[in-house]
């Protein structure tokens, strides 16, 4: 994945580049299109995912298929996380 992350428009030393990246590679992350956005070409989407560190990631993003603009991203909220453990554990 190539993350470009010039002009953040975010305070990445509350979360660095590298925590958010590595939640999109979580094998268990979930990746969600908000409705109303299907066959937008500036479609915006959420990742749920963890660091490495345990980190919970909730981020919301933009792609074209090989390049990933993170728009946002902040630790998950408790509601978020139980969602994300939720799915996680339904794919065990």
């Amino acid at each position: 994945m190539d993350f470009d992350w010039i002009g953040a428009a975010f305070d990445l030393s509350l979360l660095p580049p590298k925590d958010i990246e590595e939640s999109f590679e979580d094998p268990f992350s979930i990746k969600l299109l908000p409705d109303g956005q299907q066959g937008s070409a500036e479609a915006r989407y959420y990742n749920l995912g963890k660091s490495l560190q345990g980190k919970s990631v909730f981020s919301v993003f933009w792609t074209d298929g090989k390049h990933y603009r993170v728009i946002f991203a902040r630790l998950m909220t408790s509601g978020e996380h139980d969602f994300f453990e939720r799915k996680k554990a339904e794919e065990l």
